[in-house]
């Protein structure tokens, strides 16, 4: 017999959703270079990734008693397409290479013309590729068909994540041009950037199109918030420790960009002056060689920032199970969402 639609895994019926949405949003200027843009920028969207955000969003969903519809998985799967949106610009910000593995979209972009411009062209076709996406996800979002007082709620929770995911963006960009962050300013920039965009939102997100009171919004952000902080820092541990082959991307860019992690802050407060004067040689350096690199990842374990650092994460990830334990929730999706804090948490890729 076939599989109903229901029967799906959750991740397949994510991506059938985004799949039957960006068939319908197909290239409206009868132009091939822009016909292969839209190539790329729905290979890219299709193409991988974990879809954490949508899960999220639909067991937020089921933990307020929506019951499973496809309603909820069109609401859930507009999540992807802002955060594809986000990461290509993230990607450009940071002059990343590789994305899961692959070029990412401006690198893509920049390769299909040659000639002086092709690097300029591929930075401005893909802030307009991302810039796409990102208005995809608010129309995807606002045709979902859920009750349109509930969607309101959840809209209203969909515009604050989007203006705090760019706020702490924007506070990333300027402590890499400040240098020298503190532990507290780096908490601060995860928060803001990923902790509350990654777990906190979309399962309120959910939780509103599905009519939630107040109290269990709250009980979501007791949840997501330090989840969400523990993503983070995992995220920052793979960005330097982590084999590219599993993470999909470079191990060197985090050093290269000098990005300013919790670890880095803890380092830097910890080291010699001999370690000090290493860091602050090489981290942010666009010369950093593999050797150097290695050299840096060294200060960092014998500073005590990455046992700190995993500290922090096991820290996060109790604080985040008590609040799931005393939250009136669904008591499948509780299940579900202790599983999936294991696995973000503890991800090796």
């Amino acid at each position: 017999m076939p599989v109903s639609f229901t029967q799906q895994p959750l991740g397949s019926r994510i991506d059938q959703c985004l799949s039957g949405f960006l068939e319908t949003w197909r290239n409206p200027v009868a132009d091939p270079g822009v016909e292969v843009a839209y190539g790329l920028l729905c290979e890219f969207i299709l193409g991988g990734g974990k879809r954490v955000r949508p899960q999220l969003c639909y067991w937020g969903w089921r933990g307020a008693g929506g019951e499973d519809c496809e309603e909820i998985i069109s609401a859930a799967a507009s999540l992807e397409l802002c955060h594809a949106g986000l990461l290509i610009h993230d990607d450009i910000m940071d002059g990343s290479d590789l994305r899961r593995g692959q070029a990412t979209v401006h690198r893509s972009l920049a390769g299909l013309h040659h000639g002086p411009g092709a690097e300029a062209f591929g930075r401005a076709g893909g802030i307009l590729l991302g810039t796409l996406s990102l208005a995809w996800s608010d129309a995807m979002l606002s045709s979902c068909g859920v009750d349109p007082q509930r969607l309101r709620a959840a809209h209203h929770l969909f515009d604050a994540m989007r203006t705090e995911v760019i706020s702490g963006q924007y506070l990333d960009v300027l402590a890499q041009l400040r240098s020298g962050a503190t532990e507290a300013e780096a908490l601060t920039v995860i928060r803001y950037k990923s902790a509350k965009y990654t777990v906190e939102r979309p399962l309120q997100i959910g939780g509103a199109l599905a009519g939630a009171p107040l109290e269990l919004l709250d009980a979501y952000s007791l949840f997501g918030v330090p989840l969400g902080e523990a993503f983070q820092l995992r995220d920052d541990v793979l960005g330097t420790f982590g084999s590219s082959s599993q993470t999909g991307k470079s191990s060197l860019d985090d050093l290269r960009e000098g990005k300013q992690t919790v670890m880095y802050a803890h380092a830097v407060q910890h080291a010699s002056p001999a370690q000090l004067d290493h860091l602050r040689t090489w981290h942010g350096n666009p010369a950093l060689s593999e050797e150097r690199a290695a050299e840096v990842r060294q200060i960092l374990v014998d500073t005590g920032a990455l046992a700190r650092v995993e500290q922090m994460i096991e820290e996060r990830v109790r604080e985040a199970m008590t609040a799931l334990a005393a939250a009136q929730i669904k008591p499948e999706a509780a299940t579900v969402l202790a599983q999936m804090a294991d696995r973000l948490a503890h991800r090796t890729k």
